[in-house]
């Protein structure tokens, strides 16, 4: 059995375990289709059936994509729709031959207008949004890693790594944001990196008060300090790190708050661990933020999950009590910004394990290794 057919039993087990309400399951969400089967394409979608009698899963696609299927998904059984069938369409009537009364969806990936054309073919059956019994189940098993899942987050931390060494020994202080971010967007594809994780973030003294600063045309000598957030892609898998690179003088405000950034993230990791609370981790390092006077200044949660996706669940934020388990990779990335003057956040990827965890990436923390020379 390989490892999507193990994810696929999974999912059935969980919708059998909501008893008495989904019959059948449509995943429509592009990655979970992909994390169910090993099919990258698009315009697709699987079906789960909790009883049939004549199947358990189905992919439904079209033929622009028979041969891709039967090289990354060999064996799965799967329905190749008419030219003249919507994906809709082709899914109704799988749904008809079965007489599915209570279809499970992924409200956050089916559009209303799909839904509204879904349920007019289907008649009388119920279709189950995302927020019930059956909402976010796929979801919830790629919260664990596997093995394989892990070596791929491993691989992308190498590469936004290697990329990054690059490019402190390459930094000029003529170039502008933009052109940092794609220097190192594109050395990420140079080791061999299938994609960046994300798009890079790149903030120049005061922009880096802009926790999702786009990068535009500030040049890296116009200030003293730049916060850069990157990440890699391998395999599917993500990597996301951020740190505060100095290229002139640290003066004693930003050497003041980054102590603050870092003691908080210190804390926070150092709690990480099987059966400790997110939202718990999330108060460790607020604490230490708001103890210092910058509470007001750390507006967005400590972390997230990542995986195929860059931001996935779980959450490290106030009021979203989740307990940490095993094989989960979960950023912590503490942030104080403010505007006018910048901003510091310090982000890494931590694996929680069996009996603790472990931090996956190993970029320098302390703002005397982040100088410019």
């Amino acid at each position: 059995m390989d490892r999507y057919e193990t994810r696929r039993r999974k999912l059935l087990k969980s919708l059998k375990r909501a008893a008495g309400t989904a019959e059948a399951m449509l995943i429509t969400d592009v990655l979970n289709v992909t994390y169910l089967t090993g099919f990258t394409g698009e315009d697709s979608g699987l079906l789960v059936f909790v009883n049939s009698g004549k199947f358990e899963t189905v992919l439904v696609s079209d033929s622009r994509f028979t041969t891709q299927i039967s090289e990354e998904c060999p064996g799965i059984e799967t329905v190749i729709r008419l030219k003249s069938q919507t994906l809709v369409q082709a899914v109704a009537k799988l749904l008809k031959s079965d007489k599915i009364g209570r279809l499970a969806i992924e409200g956050e990936s089916m559009t209303v207008a799909e839904h509204g054309r879904l349920q007019d073919i289907l008649g009388g059956v119920e279709l189950l949004p995302s927020g019930g019994p059956t909402g976010g189940l796929v979801e919830k098993l790629r919260e664990i890693k596997d093995k394989d899942e892990i070596a791929c987050i491993r691989e992308a931390v190498w590469y936004a790594e290697k990329s990054f060494e690059v490019l402190k020994a390459t930094l000029q202080p003529e170039k502008t944001e933009k052109q940092v971010a794609d220097e190192l967007e594109h050395q990420y594809r140079l080791f061999g990196a299938r994609d960046r994780g994300f798009p890079t973030i790149v903030g120049v003294g005061p922009r880096a008060a802009l926790p999702h600063a786009m990068p535009g045309n500030t040049k890296i000598g116009e200030s003293d300090f730049v916060l850069i957030d990157w990440g890699a892609d391998a395999r599917m898998y993500k990597s996301d790190l951020t740190r505060v690179l100095v290229t002139g003088k640290i003066s004693a405000k930003l050497k003041r708050i980054h102590e603050v950034v870092l003691e908080a993230q210190t804390r926070a990791i150092a709690a990480m661990r099987p059966g400790a609370m997110s939202d718990d981790i999330d108060r460790k390092a607020r604490s230490v933020i708001e103890k210092a006077g910058f509470g007001p200044r750390f507006g967005h949660g400590l972390g997230h999950g990542l995986g195929m996706f860059i931001h996935e669940t779980p959450r490290l934020a106030v009021n979203n009590p989740v307990p940490l388990k095993a094989g989960m990779v979960i950023t912590v990335e503490p942030g104080i910004y403010l505007p006018g003057w910048g901003g510091v956040r310090i982000e890494d990827d931590i694996l929680i394990t069996r009996d603790g965890h472990e931090v996956l990436t190993s970029v320098p923390r302390s703002l005397e290794e982040s100088v410019i020379r």
